[in-house]
C-alpha cells in the first residue's frame, strides 16, 4: 500500500513544547496494560508535559478537565504508576520514557495500584476517550 498525505496543508510537525505520544505506547504493548481512564490521564499528561515529561497540573484541575471524580483520578494515576508509565510525587507528575514491557518496574507506586488494565484489548483513541467521558 502506497502512503500519501490526505491533507498536505495540515502535515503535523514536532512542536517546540514537545507533546508527541511515543509510538512505543502501542508497539511495545504498554497500551494493553491500562484501562480507558488511565489512558485518558496519560494522554492529558503527555499533552501538557514539558520536554522532560514534567507537569505541575494539580489534581483539582486535572479532575475538572477530564471530568473525573477524585477517586477515578487516583485510580487512573495508580494504574499508570503501576504500569511504569508515570511517576508521581505531589504535585509533580513525570511522564516516563517507555521501557520494554518485560523490564522490571523500577518506579515505586506512590499510591497502592489496583489493576485497572484489560490485557489484550486495543481500542481507538476516540473510543478510549469516549469511555473515559472526555470525548463525545
Amino acid at each position: 500500500m502506497k502512503k500519501r498525505l490526505l491533507v498536505p496543508a495540515r502535515v503535523r510537525r514536532v512542536p517546540q513544547q514537545f507533546s508527541w505520544v511515543d509510538q512505543r505506547l502501542v508497539r511495545d504493548g504498554h497500551i494493553r496494560r491500562c484501562d480507558a481512564e488511565a489512558l485518558a490521564l496519560y494522554l492529558f499528561l503527555v499533552t501538557v508535559a514539558d520536554a522532560q515529561g514534567l507537569s505541575f497540573y494539580g489534581d483539582g484541575a486535572i479532575a475538572r478537565l477530564l471530568a473525573f471524580p477524585p477517586q477515578r483520578l487516583q485510580a487512573a494515576r495508580a494504574a499508570l504508576t503501576h504500569a511504569g508509565l508515570i511517576a508521581y510525587e505531589a504535585p509533580l507528575y513525570q511522564v516516563l520514557g517507555l521501557e520494554p514491557v518485560s523490564a522490571p518496574d523500577p518506579i515505586p507506586a506512590a499510591i497502592p495500584a489496583r489493576s485497572a488494565c484489560a490485557p489484550g484489548q486495543l481500542r481507538a483513541m476516540r473510543e478510549i476517550l469516549h469511555r473515559a467521558g472526555v470525548a463525545p
